[in-house]
């Protein structure tokens, strides 16, 4: 199959346009994958193409196509990377310094090659691209659903080229090589219709410059309320929650969770022409229509405190900030959401009580939080099981202790029929495809605004609020598990 793909275009083209794909060579006899086996032309077509006599199976067209486009990728990339090998082996021969061969191998290759690996993330719905200098080779690895996959190993000897390309497209010094260095790429990803702004960093290793890019997708709509996977109980009371003309929601989970996302869906259920809804972000993930967002510019000083300063000026009614990262920011955002504003922000806290003491751990006196946050969301991403292959079973107490599940907790799930990962072609073997949120949702009361004042400590706010209905992280997921939508090892990965 591989070889009837390199071939050229006309075997690519006619398997697309058949809906075909040939995934085995036995002797004399070609089998063949089709979307239609009645399609008798389709068949002929093939068979004359093939010189092969054909043993026809049959397999959805999605997956047919999908598989299709897998192949074209990994054919640029193999073309791409066959001719900076020929080309290299060119070089060798005159036996040039090792930086004459780096600086020596064609600029078109690498171009193909660096742009396959951009698409091929993209397309896959990469949210990170790592390029990682290591021993013998420069490793690729794509970051999908929140955990990182090898996907490909270029030869050490390429690496400063490939380097080179990617700083020279992020407009960075290609000369500094001991320093780290930020720079952006905009890019039309038409092939996986994507509009693609690509953060770039990178960073001096001990083997040579690894680079990191952060893919942001620019044409993507921003998810709504509905969409973010709250049970309706916690949808219905987080809307209740925004919709007040004052006070502070307060999105808290560690980095790669998941809050900027909420934020976006909060602002996007109370955007309407009435109001004046202005943001400070780093980056701008959303484009959102009717809103004034700001995009920090560290070089110009221009910060989240600095930013939030003027903004409070210009007459908002509803300020949201990508991050509170210093005291600075949570004093001004605090008292933002005491003098007629609504706010919105995320900290970094692993559950959502952790939220209110961190604040006065930034400076804010414990009197002020109680009065201005009116909610606290804490958020867990975990993968979701692929619907195609996902099988239903009954775990053992000792499976659930072995997938980090406490004994307490094991014991009380005993006989509980869960779902588990198996793998096939549409999820690429993983088991998951997307992710879920998993969600905690604080609203502040007499009680609890009482005790933050006081300055309680996180153990005290966390036990009133789950007498007052509060679940924990756990039991939101444990009924997306029940429900067949993650699995209790990967909740267990994010929770615990």
């Amino acid at each position: 199959m591989r070889e009837c793909w390199r071939a050229g275009t006309t075997c690519r083209s006619l398997l697309e346009r058949l809906v075909a794909i040939p995934y085995a060579l036995n002797g004399e006899t070609l089998r063949v994958a089709v979307a239609d086996p009645a399609d008798l032309h389709a068949l002929d077509e093939l068979r004359l193409a093939s010189r092969h006599q054909l043993e026809i199976g049959v397999a959805a067209s999605e997956d047919i196509l999908t598989e299709l486009r897998r192949l074209s990728r990994a054919s640029e990339a193999f073309g791409a990377r066959a001719a900076l090998a020929e080309e290299e082996a060119l070089l060798q021969e005159e036996e040039p310094d090792d930086l004459e061969v780096e600086d020596g191998i064609s600029e078109a290759p690498l171009v193909r090659l660096v742009n396959s690996i951009i698409f091929q993330a993209a397309e896959d719905g990469a949210s990170d691209v790592h390029f990682e200098p290591q021993e013998d080779a420069l490793a690729v690895r794509l970051r999908i659903d929140g955990v990182l996959h090898e996907v490909q190993r270029i030869p050490k000897r390429m690496m400063a080229g490939v380097t080179t390309r990617l700083k020279v497209l992020a407009k960075l010094d290609i000369a500094e090589r001991r320093k780290p260095q930020d720079g952006r790429i905009s890019l039309n990803a038409a092939a996986a219709g994507r509009m693609l702004d690509i953060r770039v960093a990178t960073l001096p290793t001990v083997e040579g410059e690894s680079v990191v890019m952060r893919l942001l997708d620019k044409s993507k709509r921003p998810p709504t309320l509905e969409e973010l996977g709250l049970s309706d109980a916690m949808r219905q009371t987080l809307e209740e929650v925004v919709s007040r003309p004052t006070g502070a929601l307060l999105v808290t989970g560690p980095t790669g969770s998941g809050k900027s996302t909420t934020l976006y869906a909060a602002l996007a259920e109370i955007n309407n022409p009435e109001i004046n809804i202005i943001t400070v972000e780093d980056p701008v993930e959303y484009r959102l229509g009717g809103v004034n967002q700001v995009q920090i510019n560290q070089r110009a000083s221009l910060t989240f405190a600095a930013a939030l300063r003027s903004i409070l000026r210009s007459d908002p009614d509803v300020v949201m900030v990508g991050e509170i990262r210093d005291p600075e920011t949570a004093k001004i955002s605090i008292e933002a959401a005491l003098t007629g504003h609504f706010v919105l922000s995320t900290l970094h806290t692993n559950d959502a009580p952790g939220a209110l003491t961190r604040l006065n751990e930034m400076g804010v006196e414990p009197f002020l939080t109680g009065s201005a946050v009116t909610g606290v969301l804490a958020q867990r991403l975990a993968r979701k099981l692929c619907t195609h292959c996902c099988e239903m079973y009954t775990p053992s107490v000792d499976e659930l202790i072995k997938a980090r599940v406490s004994p307490d907790i094991a014991a009380q799930a005993d006989g509980m029929i869960f779902y588990r990962k198996r793998g096939c072609p549409r999820c690429n073997q993983t088991g998951y495809k997307g992710r879920v949120g998993v969600f905690q949702l604080l609203t502040m009361s007499e009680n609890l605004e009482t005790l933050a004042a006081t300055k309680a400590s996180r153990e005290e706010l966390e036990r009133a609020a789950m007498e007052e209905g509060m679940r924990t992280l756990w039991d939101d997921g444990i009924a997306k598990v029940a429900a067949g939508l993650t699995s209790i090892e990967e909740l267990a990965r994010v929770t615990i």
